[in-house]
């Protein structure tokens, strides 16, 4: 097969992935209908290294991996996440009850290599799949290598439904209360708040670079200051070595945070780089070439420990969830959304929470209330979640393999 025949495949795979996705307004999935069809591809006509052969060998998607993770430090404003402080500790109580049922019950039923592999995708999307499917084959783990990214793809089918259902529960409640005058003041409050921080976002953000021309801030050199961030901590990590072990790919995200506060980095650079896209496909491409490993028998093998994982999950998340919402008076269905937004991220949960308002109300005023009440937490908590707990978890538990 030829390079460019090999790439025309696997872009046709990640477009029909898309293009279901939009079509079923994400209740499939892209990233499952993805999974089948390289599945069906390695078991049927795929080389065995048709991502390698089309142009995203493992030493690219690594690169790729440094810059997308200092990138999501990029989107870190500490303000934003102090007027959510309430969305993060739920969100926060929604993992803690996962890794408690896990390892408290889990580990009895499945094994603890099983449960430490399982738990940072459970949290979170591609990068921990990723950093958790490469340890557990650096560990000889071929069949948890495999678990890992299975089960980030199937997570999802747990999610939707539940935050869909629970979604709708909390919207219902908030129209009530607007109708009988309760909310209005409420949600014009949150609305300025949301103007204000619009506004604050609009400020310059190269504070180190604020006297230079605008034309030197080029691609080019958005991606020396993104490379050099990611370089610093990878340096970091190996100076560190010695004496504590801590992942690379934490130290990015952190450093991502730091560069930015200072001024060295933009919020999204990557994105500003005309880089993301390409970025994310890469790493993409990479996420699916470790399902070359998945034989017919070896999916049977994990099909089971896969649905108890989420099972078992879902149970702790809703349990912790609530006891969080009951102490900080937020509504049992809200509380539960928040942290599933742990199996998903985004974009699904801002998909998610605007399918379900406008599947609620047809008045312009009530569906800009039920958004200023609920999107924020959503998507804060897939920001805190997927973004920033999952890659720590991942960078943690990669260690006990």
């Amino acid at each position: 097969m030829s390079q460019m025949l090999a790439l025309v495949i696997l872009m046709a795979i990640l477009f029909i992935g898309d293009l279901v996705a939009v079509r079923t307004k994400a209740w499939v999935p892209s990233i499952f209908v993805c999974a089948v069809l390289f599945l069906l591809g390695y078991w049927t006509f795929f080389p065995q290294d048709i991502v390698a052969l089309a142009g995203v060998p493992p030493v690219v998607a690594t690169m790729m991996m440094y810059l997308l993770i200092t990138n999501m430090g990029t989107l870190l404003s500490i303000q934003e996440l102090k007027n959510q402080w309430k969305t993060i500790v739920i969100a926060l109580s929604g993992i803690l009850g996962i890794i408690a049922f896990l390892f408290g019950i889990g580990t009895f039923i499945f094994g603890f290599e099983t449960i430490v592999v399982a738990i940072p995708p459970l949290v979170g999307g591609v990068v921990s799949a990723l950093i958790m499917s490469e340890g557990a084959k650096e560990a000889g783990l071929a069949s948890l290598s495999v678990f890992a990214i299975v089960i980030y793809v199937m997570q999802g089918f747990a999610g939707y439904p539940i935050t869909s259902i629970v979604l709708k529960k909390e919207g219902k409640r908030l129209l009530q209360q607007y109708r009988s005058g309760q909310l209005a003041e409420k949600a014009q409050g949150k609305a300025a708040a949301e103007v204000a921080a619009a506004s604050a976002v609009a400020k310059p953000e190269l504070k180190l670079f604020k006297n230079m021309p605008e034309k030197y801030n080029t691609d080019f050199f958005k991606f020396l200051r993104l490379s050099l961030v990611a370089f610093l901590a990878y340096q970091t990590s190996t100076l560190l070595a010695p004496v504590v072990a801590v992942s690379p790919f934490v130290l990015c995200l952190l450093f991502g945070v730091i560069a930015t506060s200072v001024g060295f980095l933009e919020k999204q650079v990557l994105q500003k780089a005309n880089g993301f896209g390409f970025a994310i496909m890469a790493l993409m491409l990479f996420i699916f070439d470790g399902l070359k490993q998945a034989t017919p028998s070896m999916m049977l093998e994990i099909i089971y420990p896969l649905v108890g994982t989420i099972v078992l999950g879902v149970i702790g998340m809703y349990i912790f969830s609530f006891i969080a919402g009951k102490i900080l008076k937020v509504s049992k269905e809200m509380a539960f959304a928040v942290s599933l937004t742990a199996l998903y991220g985004f974009p699904a949960d801002y998909i998610i929470t605007n399918e379900v308002i406008k599947s609620l109300t047809e008045d312009e005023k009530e569906r800009e209330m039920l958004t200023s009440n609920m999107l924020p937490p959503m998507l804060v908590g897939g920001f805190i979640t997927v973004t920033i707990v999952s890659v720590v978890l991942a960078g943690i538990f990669v260690g006990f393999l």
